[in-house]
């Protein structure tokens, strides 16, 4: 079963290769979706995929690439049309 998820990742996420990191880890764990930059600094992040698959996801975006540094993540399931890949 695919389960999509919302999150708003917060901290020192942009300039950083947050969103390039994200995508590479979405796609080895075959998650579709995207990861996108906000105007208050935040990311925005879609992960569609197994259960298991972005949960891996979730705890990674706690720690993000080296350079970041992540202050919260908030996630919620959401009902989407599931994207063909990550963006």
């Amino acid at each position: 079963m695919i389960v999509c998820c919302q999150c708003i990742v917060t901290g020192r996420v942009q300039g950083v290769f947050f969103r390039a990191a994200t995508q590479q880890q979405a796609q080895r764990l075959q998650i579709t979706g995207y990861a996108k930059n906000l105007p208050d600094g935040s990311v925005a992040v879609l992960a569609c995929g197994t259960a298991a698959a972005v949960t891996d996801l979730k705890t990674w975006l706690w720690q993000g690439p080296a350079a970041a540094r992540v202050d919260s993540v908030q996630c919620h399931a959401v009902h989407v049309t599931i994207p063909q890949e990550f963006l």
